[in-house]
């Protein structure tokens, strides 16, 4: 069974970037430049057969013009757990409406409906127990300034995982060109 979700490539002069960000945090178990992205539609475990449906709905993936992804500061999942330091992405309308049609289309395909709100992002760290909060607040306060970064995306990547471990190696097993 293949662990699936729908996603953005990071240009490597953007994750070139964002590496200013790793490091400095205790308990953060930094994810690789190579891997980050933004997900669209986390699909989890399926099965081979709905892993060929979901490429096949998302083959008929409407046409739309290149949008633009813009990265505008950091933050932390988990509140008083923290689990994730991530780079937030703006909620721009038209990366919403990507989402919504990706979130249709593998419905569509036999993937249970997403129960969690859609917050963009690209995680920059996956935070073990001994990432306290505090140690996060500190984080936060001491990092670089975080200037907003852009790029241009024009298609969706259905990306695989590991089973056992989440943060990558991702692998890009099919893409989806907007136009």
């Amino acid at each position: 069974m293949p662990r699936l979700f729908t996603g953005l490539a990071v240009p490597q002069a953007v994750a070139d970037a964002l590496r200013a960000w790793q490091g400095g945090l205790p308990g953060a178990r930094w994810i690789e430049p190579g891997d980050f992205h933004v997900t669209l539609r986390f699909l989890g475990d399926v099965e081979a057969t709905v892993a060929d449906d979901v490429v096949e709905a998302l083959s008929g993936m409407r046409e739309r013009p290149a949008l633009t992804v813009t990265l505008d500061g950091l933050g932390i999942f988990g509140g008083d757990r923290p689990r994730a330091l991530y780079a937030a992405v703006v909620p721009e309308a038209e990366l919403l409406d990507l989402q919504a049609e990706q979130e249709r289309l593998v419905r569509r395909a036999g993937v249970e409906p997403e129960r969690r709100k859609f917050t963009p992002h690209v995680t920059l760290a996956r935070l073990r127990r001994d990432a306290t909060p505090e140690a996060t607040a500190m984080y936060l306060s001491q990092a670089p300034v975080f200037a907003p970064l852009a790029f241009a995306v024009d298609r969706v990547t259905l990306f695989s995982a590991r089973d056992s471990t989440g943060g990558g190696p991702y692998v890009a097993e099919a893409e989806f060109p907007f136009a």
